[in-house]
């Protein structure tokens, strides 16, 4: 593995379009969960993303709002935030005509989800060879050329030609969704390292969630938090030494980014026993995401709750702002007029406090050991995430400014040669 890092390292070429897009590779590599700020500690086991941040260009990206993987991961590949992509969550919000008001639909089409193009779409059209390994809010995306998805499953295409070429197992894909986030880690790195070998595709997005999961139940900054990054490092060094071995390595150009950072919390808050102390348990509906909650209010009844709602939760601990539609465009977010799936109101958490969808108990509750949250706004630094770029035309060692993550859907159509012209990002200055 040192030899095929150290030569995909030493291709800080000036001029990356000298080689033809249709035989190159970019592959991009999302590390759920993973805060900039974990970079700082330098006795950190990440030797892999050392060596290519040495050798590539770093920096701390600013994400959008809400500060949850589906929206960012969109924001990072269509160049726009929630208020154009459509993500507000980790799936589709659709109104159920019931009680609870919505739900989450995480199932929905990509071409109904997400209402921006995609640089994927865009390398499609030029007819470059894309592929996905558990990408969010991809579902049935008609230009991803080979998909392997978060449910894989034996039925799947990909799965099949794998299966049939000996790479993984029919077993493996038992009840995949139910098996461990370790070895559905793996499977996917798996995936991607056997796309990268037999397919070589111009374009790989490879998502991987086991950080996520490990800070929500142990917090970050913790030996569990640590041991999870780790191991997504040596997942990263797998995919390096798949593009050596594909005879990509003077071709292939790696940018490893994540969708959001992560807080430790203590306390949670319950804004749902606050509403049913005041009679409001059943006219307004909250939907949890961490650092913040979104407020359902019947729209007919805004006008009259909302001040109620307001009043009721003045003062809990743990509550920081509750913001309505007059903030929403500041923070990225469309108003509840034009988009079915927008809330009324947002509340959000002060630093130490996690909200929480319960209903009894008290308003405001230690939780029984330290865990782990996002969702805060995305002003906040420790929701920053992480940006590396390394191989065919990086330049070597640059630490850049801080940067948005609309700028990757801008980085890597040029990689590609693309056009992406409803992107708001800017390109990376890689060289």
């Amino acid at each position: 593995m040192k030899l095929a890092l150290a030569a995909l390292l030493a291709l800080g070429t000036s001029a990356f379009a000298q080689i033809p897009a249709k035989d190159r590779m970019v592959v991009v590599i999302s590390l759920d969960g993973f805060p900039a700020y974990a970079l700082d500690d330098p006795k950190l086991p990440i030797p892999t993303l050392r060596r290519l941040m040495q050798n590539g260009v770093s920096a701390r990206m600013t994400g959008i709002n809400p500060t949850v993987t589906w929206p960012n991961h969109t924001a990072m590949v269509t160049g726009v935030r929630a208020d154009q992509h459509g993500l507000l969550t980790n799936g589709t919000i659709v109104r159920t005509g019931a009680w609870p008001p919505v739900k989450v639909d995480p199932m929905m089409d990509k071409e109904k989800m997400v209402h921006s193009p995609t640089v994927y779409d865009a390398a499609s059209r030029a007819g470059l060879t894309t592929a996905q390994v558990d990408w969010v809010a991809i579902n049935h995306a008609p230009s991803i050329t080979w998909n392997f998805n978060e449910w894989a499953n034996a039925e799947g295409p990909l799965e099949q030609e794998m299966i049939r070429k000996g790479a993984i197992t029919a077993a493996d894909l038992e009840t995949f969704t139910k098996s461990n986030i370790l070895f559905r880690d793996q499977t996917w790195t798996t995936a991607a390292a056997y796309l990268i070998r037999e397919h070589k595709p111009n374009l790989l997005l490879y998502h991987l969630l086991s950080l996520d999961s490990t800070h929500h139940t142990y917090g970050p900054s913790t030996l569990g938090a640590t041991d999870a990054i780790a191991f997504l490092d040596s997942c990263v060094a797998r995919l390096v030494d798949a593009v050596h071995a594909a005879g990509m390595t003077e071709r292939t150009t790696f940018l490893i980014v994540s969708d959001h950072g992560f807080k430790k919390y203590t306390k949670e808050v319950h804004p749902n026993v606050a509403l049913a102390a005041a009679g409001l348990s059943k006219q307004v509906y909250i939907m949890p995401e961490g650092g913040t909650a979104f407020v359902y209010i019947e729209p007919s009844q805004t006008a009259e709750l909302a001040p109620k709602v307001i009043a009721a939760l003045a003062g809990v601990e743990g509550i920081d702002q509750i913001l309505g539609p007059e903030n929403f465009a500041a923070l990225g977010l469309p108003q509840p007029a034009q988009d079915p799936q927008m809330f009324q109101l947002l509340i959000t958490a002060k630093s130490g406090y996690s909200v929480s969808g319960a209903t009894g108990g008290p308003v405001t509750a230690a939780v029984p050991q330290q865990a782990g949250s996002h969702g805060y706004l995305a002003s906040d630094p420790e929701m920053d995430p992480i940006f590396i770029a390394s191989g065919y035309g990086v330049h070597a060692g640059a630490k850049l400014p801080r940067i948005a993550n609309l700028d990757v859907a801008a980085t890597i159509a040029q990689l590609l040669g693309v056009s992406l012209p409803s992107g708001k990002g800017k390109p990376v200055p890689l060289q």
